[in-house]
């Protein structure tokens, strides 16, 4: 068993408009670490994925992303500050303490893919 050893998961995210995916990510506060006309590597810390330049509807609006981080007012507050929401004309919740505790929010990116950003409650 020693052999199944995993190092990386990381998810293909589809973006209706490759190029602003690609601002949104950035103003987001990811980097890019390879891009192609086809794809680009963002991460932030160890975390990562993959925007794809490719879009249907249903899936992206059916697609969620979850984002642990060690303060998520910081990073409401970050996103805040970046006017995200003007800027993309998307939604953005406020932080609220969930059922299965954790504090977190939405946010939807360009193309309706949804992110949930929080932290654990005992964190938080």
């Amino acid at each position: 068993m020693s052999n199944l050893t995993c190092e990386e998961i990381k998810a293909f995210v589809p973006a209706k408009n490759f190029s602003q995916s690609c601002d949104f990510y950035t103003d987001m506060g990811f980097e890019i670490a390879w891009q192609s006309p086809d794809m680009a590597y963002f991460y932030h810390g160890d975390c990562s994925f993959l925007l794809q330049n490719f879009y249907d509807k249903t899936h992206a609006d059916n697609f969620m992303m979850h984002l642990l981080v060690e303060d998520v007012a910081a990073w409401h507050q970050h996103l805040t500050a970046q006017a995200i929401t003007d800027k993309y004309h998307i939604e953005m919740s406020e932080p609220c303490v969930q059922p299965w505790n954790m504090t977190d929010f939405v946010i939807y990116d360009p193309s309706g893919v949804l992110w949930r950003i929080g932290q654990n409650s005992d964190s938080a």
